[in-house]
C-alpha cells in the first residue's frame, strides 16, 4: 500500500519523533558550543601559563642582575682602599641590610689569594685581626689559595666557612679561574655550601657568584695581565631554596619550577624543585639563559586546567542542555497543536531556527572578547613598565597596574572619564619647572604627548627619574598611542656616583686639599638634584665643635655663622645628628622652634628643610655631618634617604683618605727618624740590577734556582756584585767598623751582609724572593770593612708595591758572633761528658729516640745497641786511686771510638758504664763488632801515668732495636784484672 509524500511527512511531524529529533539537534549544538567553549578556555589556561613563565624567567633573571650589582658594589669598596679592614667590611656590608634586602643571598665574603709561602704570614695577621683559631683548609699543599677571610654577616653558619680554600675544589676553582681570566661575575656549577652541615636534612643545592680583585693601578687588558694582576675575589654564597623563595608571587604557587645547571635536564644537574612530588602536569615549558657566564635551564610545569574556564563550559553546556529541553518540550506542544494551529507552528520553528543562529553568533562574539580582554589586561599588568593609553582627543582608554603603582594614582581618581585630572595629578608629582610636554595642551586643542618616538626624562620630587617613550598604535579602526614609563632612578644615581666617586678619586690621587676633595662630593651631589643645597661639616678627633668642611651653595653669612659652633650651642640639625648618631630631619624649619637661633639664621638663608646624616668612620667615629637643605618644606622619600646615606659614606671615605694621607707623610717623616736612630743594622738596597739579571736566567728554563745558583758559583758572585747598597743607619755602619759621617758607604758591598761562606744562603734568599715571598730570614756571616769575619741573622723585606721590580729592599742585620760563641759553649758542656769527650747519658738517649723513631717510619734495616761494663772498676780505683780509674775510662773511649764507623754512635751512660748505637746493624754483626772490642781492650793493657799497666777487661750486652719491638742477648764473656 503505498502512502503519500503528505503522509510521511505528517508522521516525521508527529509530537514524539519531532521533539526527539529537535532535542537531539540542540543537544549537538550544545555539544559543539560546549567543546569549543572547553578549548577557548584551554588556550586562555596555556596564554595565563606562559606569562607567567615570562614573568618568573624575568625576576629570576634581574634578581641575579642585582646580586652581580652588589658584587661591584663590594669591589668598588676594596678598589677604593688600599686595603680594607675585618672593620670595613662588616660596616659597609651592615648598611646594605643583606638578609632584608636580597633573599636567598647567604652573604658577601672575600677571598684573599695566597701563595703556599704566605699560608703561614696570612693565618698570623688574621689571627691577629681577632678571628682566634683561624686557620686554612682543607689542609694538603697547592698551587695557589683561595681562603675565605671575610663573610658577613657573621652567623654561626657563616663562621664555619671562614678559612675554607675554594681553590681546593674543582667546581669551585673552575669558577676562580673563570671571573680572573675575564674580569666579569662567574658561577659555580651546583655545589654543596660550606655552611651546610651533614647533620641537617635537607641539604640545599647552593652555588657561588664570584667577582675577581686586582691590584691597584695593574694592566687588566688582557688575559695574561689580569692573571698578573688578580689579588683576590670577592663572592657570595647563595641557596637556592632560599632565593627562589617568593620570586614568583602568589601567582606562581601552582606551578612546579625546576632548575638545572647546564643545558641538559638530568637528576644529576637539578639545582631546584619548588614540588619534589611526581604529579601528573598538564603544561611544560622549557627556557635556557646565562646568569653570569653559565647556563641554566629553566623547566616550569603546571598541573590541571584553568578552573574557570571549565566552569563556564560546564555552565554553557547545562544552559544548552536546559534550553534544548525546553526546546523539545516547546516542539512537542507546537507539534501537539498543529492541527489548530499549523501557520503558527511554521512561524514558531522559524523563529527557534533563527533563534539558535543568533545565540551562537553572540557566543562566539563574548567569548572573542572576553579572551581578547584577559589577554591584553594580562600582559599590561605583566610589563615592567607603566603603560598609558590614549585617543587622538586626549582620553584616556587604559592604563596598566604599574602606572597606577610608580605615579600613586588614588583609588577616587577617575582617570577613565577625566584625562585632565590624571595630567594634573602627575603634574604634581613632576620637580619643577615642569619637564613634561604631555603636562600643557598644545593651542589646537588636542592632546599634548611628545611626538612618534620622542624619548624625555622625568624628574619627580621624590628623587625619581622616569624615563617616557610615545610610539603610536592602531586599536580596530582607531588610531591610539602608547606612552610607556621606565624607572631609571637607580641607573642614573649608579652613574651620578660612579662619576663623583671617580672625580673624589682622583683628587685623593693627586693630594687635593680635603676641601677641594669635599666639595667634589657636594657638587657631585647637587648636580643630579639641582633643588638640593648641600653642606659637610667636620668634626676634628673629638672635637666639641663643627667646622665647615664644604658648602658651596649655602650664603656666606650662614657658613660663617655655623662655622668652629660648640655642638651644645648649635641646636641644628648637624650637631643634633653627630651627637645622637643618626639621621635628623626637620621637614619644616619654619615651624620648628626648638632649633632657636638656628632657625633664625636658616630663615634669613631662605632655607626651608634640613635632612643631616652622621658620617661614621671605618671605626665607628663621627667625623661629622653631610646635610641636605631645601628653599621650600619638605619630607624626604626614600630614594632621598638613599642618596644621602650614600653620599655621607662617600663623604667619610674622603674624609679618611684624605686625613691618612696626610698621617702618612708625617709617618713618613717619623719613619726616617725611627730608621736613623734605630738600635738595630738596617741597609737600604737597590735589587734592579738584580731583578734583570735573574730575568735573563729565567729564559735558560731553569725550575730550581737555588740549586742552580749554589752550583754555579760565578753567576751567584755575579748577581751579588749587581746589589747596589743605597744608605744605611748608624747601627749598619758600626756594626761593619765604618766612619759615621758615610764618607765609606761606597766601599759597601753585599759582602758586608752576605761574605763568600754565606754565599748558599744568599742563592736561598734570591729564589725566595723571586716567587713572591715578601720577607725571608736566614742566618749567615758577613766580613768587616777591617777584614774581621763575624757571624749575623738577616731580614730581608721586600717593601710593599716592589713585590715584581725588586728594588727597593731593606734588610736588617744582628751581629750574633758572641751569642753563637756562648751557644756552642753551652752546647758541648750540655751534650759531653767532660772526662772522656764522649756525648754523655742524656745526648745518647736522644741520639737513641732519634734512630728508634726512624725505625718506625723506615723499619729495614734493624739497629743494634752494644752496653759495656769495665768489669772490678772499683777495685781499679781502691788500688791504683781515682785518678788511675779517670785514666783507665779515658783509654778505654779512646779505643772505643778508634774501632767505630762513622754512623755508629759512642756514649758514656754513667761511672764504668759506656753504651754504642749501630745503626743498620743486624744482631750477629753486632755481636762480631762486640766480641773484637772486648778482644782489642783485653790484649791490650791501659797505660797509667806513672808507666804502669793495667789489664782490663769488659763485659758487652746486645740488644736489637727494631720497629714495634726490643730484643737482645746478653753474654757473660770472660773476665779478668791482671796488672805488673
Amino acid at each position: 500500500m503505498n502512502t503519500r509524500p503528505g503522509q510521511r511527512l505528517q508522521g516525521v511531524q508527529s509530537p514524539h519523533i519531532l521533539s526527539a529529533l529537535v532535542l537531539a539537534i540542540c543537544l549537538a549544538a550544545t555539544a559543539v558550543l560546549w567543546l569549543g567553549a572547553r578549548a577557548d578556555a584551554e588556550r586562555d589556561a596555556r596564554s595565563e601559563f606562559e606569562m607567567q613563565v615570562r614573568v618568573l624567567h624575568n625576576n629570576l633573571d634581574q634578581r641575579m642582575r642585582i646580586y652581580a650589582q652588589v658584587l661591584y658594589g663590594v669591589q668598588g669598596l676594596f678598589t677604593s682602599s688600599e686595603q680594607v679592614s675585618r672593620d670595613e667590611f662588616h660596616t659597609y656590608l651592615a648598611g646594605q641590610h643583606l638578609q632584608q634586602h636580597f633573599p636567598g643571598i647567604q652573604g658577601i665574603g672575600y677571598m684573599a689569594l695566597l701563595a703556599p709561602q704566605q699560608l703561614d704570614a696570612h693565618t698570623e695577621q688574621v689571627r691577629r685581626s681577632g678571628v682566634a683559631g683561624y686557620r686554612v683548609h682543607p689542609a694538603g699543599l697547592r698551587d695557589w689559595y683561595a681562603a675565605i677571610t671575610y663573610l658577613e654577616p657573621a652567623t654561626v653558619a657563616n663562621a664555619r666557612a671562614i678559612g675554607f680554600d675554594s681553590a681546593s675544589e674543582p667546581l669551585r676553582r673552575a669558577a676562580l679561574e673563570q671571573a680572573r681570566d675575564s674580569g666579569l661575575p662567574a658561577l659555580t656549577a651546583r655545589i654543596r655550601l660550606v655552611q651546610e652541615l651533614e647533620q641537617e636534612a635537607p641539604v640545599q643545592a647552593g652555588f657561588l657568584m664570584v667577582l675577581p680583585l686586582y691590584r691597584h693601578g695593574a694592566p687588566t687588558a688582557t688575559v695574561e695581565q689580569r692573571r698578573a694582576a688578580v689579588t683576590g675575589w670577592v663572592y657570595a654564597p647563595f641557596r637556592m631554596d632560599d632565593l627562589m623563595a617568593g620570586l614568583g608571587g602568589p601567582r606562581a604557587s601552582g606551578f612546579d619550577v625546576e632548575i638545572y645547571d647546564g643545558n641538559s635536564i638530568s637528576s644529576a644537574n637539578l639545582m631546584y624543585d619548588s614540588q619534589p612530588d611526581d604529579l601528573q602536569r598538564s603544561r611544560v615549558s622549557q627556557q635556557q639563559f646565562a646568569v653570569a657566564g653559565r647556563n641554566w635551564t629553566l623547566q616550569i610545569s603546571a598541573a590541571g586546567s584553568n578552573a574557570s574556564g571549565e566552569r563556564k563550559a560546564t555552565l554553557l553546556g547545562l544552559a544548552g542542555m536546559l534550553f534544548s529541553a525546553l526546546l523539545a518540550g516547546l516542539t512537542f506542544q507546537l507539534a501537539h497543536s498543529r492541527v489548530r494551529a499549523r501557520a503558527a507552528q511554521s512561524y514558531a520553528e522559524m523563529l527557534a531556527g533563527d533563534l539558535r543562529e543568533r545565540e551562537q553568533a553572540l557566543l562566539a562574539l563574548a567569548s572573542e572578547e572576553q579572551r581578547s580582554q584577559a589577554t591584553i589586561r594580562s600582559i599590561l599588568d605583566a610589563t615592567m613598565d607603566g603603560i598609558l593609553v590614549e585617543d587622538p582627543q586626549g582620553e584616556v582608554l587604559n592604563v596598566n597596574r604599574r602606572l597606577r603603582e610608580m605615579w600613586h594614582l588614588p583609588e577616587h581618581l577617575d582617570w577613565q572619564n577625566d584625562g585632565a585630572a590624571l595630567r594634573a595629578h602627575m603634574a604634581q608629582q613632576l620637580r619643577p619647572p615642569v619637564q613634561a610636554p604631555l603636562l600643557v595642551p598644545p593651542p589646537d586643542g588636542k592632546a599634548g604627548w611628545p611626538a612618534e618616538g620622542e624619548l624625555s626624562v622625568l624628574h619627580l620630587r621624590d628623587g625619581r627619574v622616569i624615563e617616557q617613550h610615545t610610539r603610536q598604535l592602531q586599536l580596530g579602526s582607531t588610531a591610539a598611542r602608547l606612552h610607556s614609563f621606565h624607572d631609571i632612578t637607580e641607573r642614573t644615581r649608579a652613574m651620578q656616583r660612579e662619576q663623583t666617586r671617580r672625580q673624589v678619586l682622583e683628587l685623593l690621587a693627586t693630594g687635593a686639599p680635603l676641601q677641594t676633595i669635599l666639595e667634589g662630593v657636594v657638587r657631585g651631589v647637587e648636580a643630579g638634584n639641582e633643588d638640593m643645597l648641600c653642606s659637610v661639616l667636620l668634626r676634628e678627633g673629638d672635637s666639641e665643635h663643627l667646622l665647615v668642611g664644604a658648602a658651596p651653595s649655602l650664603p656666606v653669612f650662614f657658613n660663617a655663622a655655623v662655622h668652629g659652633q660648640a655642638l651644645s650651642d648649635m641646636p641644628g640639625p648637624c650637631s643634633q645628628a653627630v651627637q645622637q648618631k643618626r639621621r635628623i630631619i626637620v621637614a619644616d624649619i619654619a615651624n620648628t622652634p626648638e632649633l632657636g637661633d638656628y632657625r633664625t639664621q636658616a630663615l634669613q638663608a631662605g632655607l626651608g628643610s634640613c635632612w643631616a646624616d652622621p658620617i661614621f668612620g671605618a671605626s665607628g667615629n663621627v667625623l661629622g655631618a653631610f646635610a641636605i637643605y631645601h628653599r621650600s618644606p619638605r619630607l624626604p622619600s626614600m630614594a632621598h634617604i638613599t642618596l644621602i646615606e650614600q653620599a655621607a659614606q662617600l663623604a667619610g671615605i674622603a674624609i679618611e683618605q684624605a686625613r691618612a694621607a696626610q698621617a702618612l707623610r708625617a709617618g713618613e717623616a717619623r719613619f726616617r727618624s725611627l730608621y736613623d736612630h734605630a738600635p738595630v743594622a738596617l741597609w737600604e738596597q737597590d735589587w734592579s740590577g738584580v731583578r734583570q739579571a735573574l730575568n735573563e736566567l729565567e729564559l735558560t728554563g731553569i725550575d730550581d734556582l737555588a740549586g742552580h745558583l749554589q752550583a754555579h758559583p760565578a753567576q751567584l758572585d755575579y748577581l751579588a756584585a749587581q746589589v747596589r747598597i743605597v744608605d744605611v743607619n748608624a747601627a749598619g755602619l758600626a756594626q761593619v767598623g765604618a766612619r759615621a759621617d758615610r764618607q765609606d758607604l761606597a766601599q759597601l758591598t753585599l759582602e758586608q751582609n752576605f761574605d763568600a761562606a754565606a754565599m748558599p744562603n744568599f742563592a736561598l734568599a734570591l729564589a725566595a724572593l723571586v716567587k713572591g715571598q715578601h720577607i725571608f730570614s736566614c742566618e749567615g756571616s758577613f766580613r768587616r770593612l777591617d777584614g774581621v769575619a763575624r757571624r749575623n741573622e738577616l731580614t730581608l723585606l721586600v717593601m710593599p708595591g716592589h713585590g715584581h721590580s725588586l728594588d727597593f729592599l731593606i734588610v736588617s742585620t744582628l751581629d750574633t758572633t758572641e751569642r753563637r760563641r756562648m751557644h756552642d759553649e753551652l752546647h758541648l758542656l750540655a751534650t759531653t761528658d767532660a772526662l772522656t769527650g764522649l756525648p754523655n747519658r742524656r745526648e745518647f738517649m736522644r741520639r737513641l729516640d732519634e734512630e728508634h723513631n726512624r725505625l718506625q717510619r723506615a723499619p729495614e734495616p734493624p739497629a743494634s745497641v752494644l752496653l759495656l761494663d769495665v768489669d772490678h772498676f772499683k777495685r781499679i780505683n781502691d788500688e791504683y786511686g781515682h785518678p788511675a780509674g779517670d785514666r783507665v775510662l779515658q783509654q778505654l773511649a779512646e779505643r772505643m771510638n778508634a774501632g767505630r764507623r762513622k754512623i755508629d754512635m759512642l756514649g758514656r751512660i754513667g761511672g764504668e758504664e759506656f753504651a754504642m748505637l749501630l745503626p743498620a746493624t743486624a744482631l750477629p754483626a753486632a755481636e762480631l763488632m762486640a766480641e773484637r772490642l772486648r778482644a782489642r781492650v783485653a790484649d791490650t793493657p791501659m797505660q797509667l801515668e806513672d808507666g804502669v799497666e793495667i789489664t782490663v777487661t769488659v763485659s758487652i750486652g746486645l740488644a736489637r732495636l727494631a720497629a714495634g719491638e726490643s730484643q737482645g742477648t746478653s753474654r757473660n764473656l770472660p773476665d779478668c784484672v791482671t796488672s805488673r
